[in-house]
């Protein structure tokens, strides 16, 4: 009886180590990758790949572990055109004597679009195919994301004053539901409501944001208890610290993303683990502009699903997100006073399949299994930098950089090869940021 004919598909992918996530810790060694419509066909040692499959293509990565792209759980992008405008300042300093003042001068479609183009460029590179964005102009946002093909949940932005891109509160509700409804199925971009932060969005607002949340089951983005400040201000205005605020207008749910949480006491944990609420860490922003420390490893050993964002590069100052996993977990251990915590296998997880949950995308993205979307990044382990290799895993958190990223693919689409640029003009891209760095000068 003779053998069947290998089956056509678009890409294989063979690696000397693949990290699939799930399941947790694994690390196959040898392993080829399937591709096929955007999708992961198949994961399977590399003899049996070669007898079960003919490719289109072939990419052969000997010296490299594959893994799923990194997703940034939170980010500002446009403002990567901010990067080191105002340094070593606290958050509230920082916000309203610099940066909103700056983004009066250049908030614009062409601002938004310039700004996440070179942020598109910085996270490929980087092995970042996902991000959790929040800020004005979302339709230059999705606009730009899908031009190059990059995955991304556009946040819808809600604050109680007058913006560029809306003046009044209803402006801001029709603007944002006719975004939504431009990207509704979309098969890269989705939208999220975005109201900025409970100090800068009234209970009338928040009430309309979980009502169409409910209805149109959408995720609810916002930053929340991120310094000490924030929460003695809502004490004094509005009796009770913002989480309690958020839980009582019903927004402590599984659609609630809330971003660095900071300020965090034993019941607050205990109330977003059972409410299935997700947190993004975002370390290094933090501990920037001394905002204090998330208490990942107690959230983590609550049960809440933990994800990692770099922030904006306003006040990071990059995207890169090998950063923030080694910041996080060593974070995390100085935190804790446990060096078990937030080990290297989890904080992979974090800026993964957890990131990818709380976008409500885990059915999609996040790890390399069959039937989800082809997105994975390459990394090279052959540099001097990270050998010898005894923990795959370890090494990618603990000594791997981003410059060690040398492939990337978003539904099975080459964004990067060879540390290249497929479809973006990185010269141009340069002349670009030199120019808005002239132009936002004070």
């Amino acid at each position: 009886m003779s053998s069947p004919e290998p089956t056509v598909v678009d890409l294989l992918i063979e690696a000397r180590w693949v990290v699939p996530v799930e399941p947790h810790g694994l690390v196959l060694e040898q392993h080829a990758v399937a591709v096929d419509g955007g999708r992961i066909r198949d994961l399977l040692p590399i003899a049996q790949a070669h007898s079960r499959y003919a490719a289109r293509e072939t990419r052969v990565l000997a010296e490299h572990v594959l893994i799923p792209g990194l997703v940034n759980a939170h980010t500002h992008n446009p403002m990567t055109l901010m990067r080191g405008i105002a340094d070593d300042l606290p958050l509230m300093t920082w916000l309203r004597e610099h940066i909103w003042p700056a983004e009066a001068r250049a908030m614009s479609a062409e601002f938004v679009h310039d700004g996440v183009t070179l942020a598109i460029a910085e996270m490929l590179r980087g092995g970042t195919t996902c991000c959790n964005e929040n800020y004005f102009f979302p339709d230059a946002q999705a606009a730009t994301y899908r031009r190059y093909g990059f995955r991304a949940l556009v946040g819808l932005p809600l604050i109680e004053f007058p913006s560029a891109w809306a003046r009044t509160r209803e402006d801001y509700f029709d603007k944002a539901l006719a975004v939504h409804d431009e990207y509704r199925g979309d098969a890269l971009i989705g939208t999220a409501f975005a109201p900025h932060a409970p100090y800068t969005v009234s209970n009338e607002s928040f009430e309309r944001v979980r009502m169409l949340s409910d209805q149109l089951d959408l995720p609810v983005h916002v930053h929340v208890q991120e310094t000490a400040q924030e929460v003695e201000d809502s004490r004094r205005e509005h009796g009770v610290r913002p989480l309690a605020r958020l839980q009582g207008l019903g927004l402590v749910n599984d659609h609630l993303i809330a971003v660095h949480m900071t300020q965090l006491d034993e019941a607050e944990i205990r109330l977003c683990a059972d409410a299935g609420v997700s947190v993004v860490h975002c370390p290094e922003s933090n501990l920037k502009l001394a905002s204090g420390f998330c208490p990942a490893e107690a959230l983590r050993l609550a049960g809440v699903n933990v994800a990692l964002g770099t922030d904006g590069c306003a006040s990071n100052n990059d995207l890169d997100m090998f950063g923030e996993m080694r910041t996080a977990a060593l974070l995390a251990k100085g935190v804790s006073g446990d060096a078990r915590a937030f080990d290297a296998a989890f904080t992979l997880r974090a800026a993964t399949l957890n990131a990818a949950r709380a976008l409500g995308w885990s059915d999609r993205i996040g790890s390399i299994e069959p039937g989800k979307a082809a997105d994975l990044a390459a990394v090279r382990l052959d540099a001097v930098e990270t050998l010898p290799v005894f923990n795959v895993v370890s090494q990618l958190v603990y000594s791997c950089g981003r410059q060690q990223v040398s492939d990337v693919w978003i539904a099975g689409i080459a964004k990067l090869v060879g540390g290249v640029l497929v479809d973006m003009d990185t010269a141009a891209l340069r002349a670009k940021a030199r120019e808005w760095g002239e132009r936002l000068r004070p």
